[in-house]
């Protein structure tokens, strides 16, 4: 079902404001989605596609230290497949930290020590 103009300008406005206001949320998420590694995907899918003829050899000739062997080396080639890409990974940060102000991150811990302060001094202030 689709949104109606409202729902989709309400939409528009809260994605606007995440960009804007989370830009430090916005860039760790979206750096988890880099490029596909071509290469580390066909090796990984190469991989796991042996690690099941191992396994499958493993269950006919009915030794079970051949089949663990061809199941971890289908394991290896699926984690070998889903690896994120290394180099989009450090370019993202490093492109995220230079969208922040110069101080930041010294002026954020600071923040987050006052604000964690303030939160232990809440009930002082009330008495």
């Amino acid at each position: 079902m689709p949104l109606s103009e409202q729902e989709q300008k309400l939409l528009d406005e809260m994605e606007r404001s995440l960009y804007h206001n989370d830009a430090d949320f916005v860039s760790a998420v979206g750096a988890g989605r880099g490029r596909l590694n071509y290469g580390s995907l066909v090796l990984g899918v190469l991989l796991a596609i042996v690690g099941l003829g191992v396994v499958i050899v493993g269950v006919v000739i009915h030794v079970p230290l051949v089949g663990i062997l061809g199941f971890a080396l289908m394991f290896t080639g699926v984690l070998v497949a889903l690896r994120p890409s290394r180099g989009l990974g450090r370019m993202g940060r490093s492109s995220a930290r230079s969208a922040r102000s110069p101080g930041s991150p010294q002026n954020r811990a600071g923040f987050m020590d006052r604000l964690n302060d303030r939160w232990d001094n809440r009930d002082e202030k009330n008495e």
